[in-house]
């Protein structure tokens, strides 16, 4: 009688042990599904920022040289010595405002903006992959926890199922246009 209750104890045990371990995968998966998630947000949050800065800033650099070639353009046809004076006085006025722009602001040189633009978007993909493989762990022991015997007749009682691992799209293995993202 002792025997049996020995191994009942023992069974029930068991049972909790492997219930509790299932649970606990579980958790673990969702957990690293929801860092994913965060990584992803910080994505869609950050590099539509990161582009629109970089954008404005070429916008401004482009609209400045633009406007200066434009006024070079119409320095060499004019015909007076006023309209030349003129155009030289704007052109002077356009270089002294983007060196006064570069002098106090040196950081939003368009080369440091892509630097930080690529820094950041690097760091972004870094820091999802990490989470995509933490994730992938967490599902792979999970899964194991599933189907390895005895606990996968408590998952069947217990209704845990296999959960797949992030694979990620077959649009994402190609590579990324920074060209596209600046023309959208």
């Amino acid at each position: 009688m002792l025997l049996i209750a020995g191994i009942a104890v023992v069974l029930l045990l068991g049972a909790v042990l492997t219930y509790n371990n299932l649970v606990g995968s579980r958790n673990n998966v969702e957990n690293a599904f929801g860092t994913i998630d965060v990584m992803l947000k910080k994505r869609y949050d950050l590099l539509p920022n990161l582009v629109e800065v970089a954008k404005t800033y070429m916008k401004h650099e482009s609209d400045i040289f633009t406007r200066i070639a434009e006024l070079r353009a119409r320095a060499q046809s004019a015909t007076t010595t006023d309209e030349k004076v003129a155009i030289e006085n704007q052109i002077s006025g356009t270089i002294k405002g983007l060196m006064v722009t570069v002098e106090n602001y040196p950081d939003l040189k368009a080369n440091d903006q892509f630097t930080m633009l690529q820094r950041s978007w690097n760091e972004t993909e870094e820091q999802i992959s990490a989470a995509r493989r933490a994730y992938n762990a967490a599902v792979t022991a999970y899964n194991n926890a599933v189907d390895k015997f005895p606990s996968n007749i408590f998952a069947g009682i217990f209704n845990f199922r296999r959960k797949e691992v992030f694979v990620i799209a077959e649009t994402e293995r190609q590579n990324v246009s920074a060209k596209a993202l600046f023309n959208s």
